[in-house]
């Protein structure tokens, strides 16, 4: 387990700046404790300091997992986050969607949103943009990137696209677990 490099971290908060915006800094200065970023076997972790401190005596070979894992880094150098992020993409996120009942299944089983899976969506959500995806319940159900921007969704077929899935919370009923831990 290894602090983050510079260009680490500088990869991390604009892949976090997506979703959370100037959020980010929330995360590390909290009112409750300090948390930081600790690198462990290509993934990220986000750890309090005191988890951190009292992890350090135990032998880095046996140290499997420590905090919250957000995300991995490619062999390629970029960042790729896993659903473990959710809940604090959901906390400090900037975009928002909100998925149709009819919507979620598929959403859930790996698919695009649709436009006529479309329930709610924020004001002024641009193109490329990093949206966190809920159903009406408010509950926190994966992310994605917005395929329209939200003045052009509202003139689009019902079979468009909206939302590019990138992670949902079915990812680990399906198995793919082995990737993420």
């Amino acid at each position: 387990m290894r602090p983050l490099t510079e260009e680490e971290t500088k990869t991390l908060f604009q892949k976090l700046a997506e979703y959370m915006g100037k959020s980010v800094e929330r995360l590390i200065n909290r009112s409750d404790e300090r948390h930081c970023f600790r690198l462990i076997k290509d993934r990220v972790y986000y750890v309090s300091e005191s988890v951190m401190k009292a992890s350090t005596s135990i032998n880095k070979d046996n140290l499997l997992h420590c905090g919250t894992c957000l995300g991995k880094f490619t062999k390629s150098g970029k960042f790729r986050l896993h659903i473990t992020a959710l809940d604090y993409l959901a906390q400090y996120s900037k975009y928002k969607v909100w998925l149709k009942q009819s919507a979620e299944m598929s959403f859930l089983y790996g698919n695009n949103v649709m436009k006529s899976g479309l329930a709610r969506i924020t004001e002024d959500t641009p193109q490329y943009a990093g949206v966190v995806v809920y159903n009406l319940a408010d509950i926190p159900l994966g992310f994605g990137v917005a395929a329209q921007t939200t003045d052009a969704c509202k003139e689009l077929a019902p079979t468009a696209n909206v939302v590019l899935h990138q992670a949902d919370v079915g990812e680990f009923l399906r198995g793919l677990e082995d990737d993420m831990f």
